[in-house]
C-alpha cells in the first residue's frame, strides 16, 4: 500500500472565529506546516448572532495569518461536505481543547464521513496554554472590560474594546 502523501493536500480549518483567537490561530500555524494548503473558512452561521460580522472576521484573519503564505481566508454558507468538495479540500482540521469537545466533534466527523468518505476529519490537540480558551470566554472578559491581551491579536484586542466601548 501507497503512504499517502500531504503534498498536494488542501485542508479547510472551518469555524466562526468569533473572534480570532490565539487558540485557533495555533491550530492554523500547525496545520499550515502539515497541509501544502490551509484554507481557513468562516461559517456564516444563521442561527447565531456574532458580535462580528463576517466581513470584520475575515479581515481580523487576513490580517493575523497574512505572514503565512500556504493559508487563505475565505468563507461559506452550505454544508461544509458542500464547501469541501466545491474547493477540492480533502481534510477538515478541527481544534480540539478537552473532552467536552471531543464528543461534538467526533459526532461531526462521524456524519461528515457518511456524507464522503473521500474526506477525511484531522483531530489537533490545543497546545497546552490555550486549551481553556475560547472565542465566548473572551468575549465575556471584553464585556466586562477586563484583560484579553492574552488570548487574542493586537487588531482583535482593540476591535473588542471598540465594540464594548460602544454599548
Amino acid at each position: 500500500m501507497n503512504k499517502p502523501s500531504h503534498e498536494h493536500t488542501i485542508a479547510v480549518c472551518p469555524g466562526s472565529f468569533d473572534p480570532v483567537t490565539y487558540g485557533h490561530l495555533d491550530i492554523i500555524q500547525r496545520a499550515s506546516q502539515v497541509f501544502e494548503k490551509v484554507i481557513v473558512a468562516v461559517l456564516v452561521n444563521s442561527s447565531k448572532t456574532p458580535l462580528f460580522s463576517l466581513q470584520e472576521r475575515q479581515k481580523f484573519l487576513e490580517q493575523v495569518t497574512g505572514h503565512i503564505p500556504n493559508v487563505e481566508v475565505d468563507s461559506f454558507d452550505d454544508l461544509l461536505i458542500n464547501y469541501m468538495k466545491e474547493r477540492k479540500a480533502q481534510v477538515i482540521v478541527k481544534g480540539l481543547r478537552a473532552v467536552s469537545d471531543f464528543e461534538y466533534e467526533l459526532q461531526m466527523a462521524a456524519l461528515n464521513r457518511k456524507m464522503s468518505t473521500d474526506i477525511e476529519t484531522f483531530f489537533m490537540m490545543s497546545s497546552s496554554q490555550y486549551s481553556y480558551l475560547s472565542s465566548s470566554i473572551v468575549k465575556q472578559i471584553a464585556q466586562f472590560h477586563g484583560p484579553v491581551g492574552d488570548f487574542v491579536p493586537e487588531v482583535v484586542e482593540q476591535a473588542l474594546r471598540d465594540k464594548y466601548s460602544t454599548r
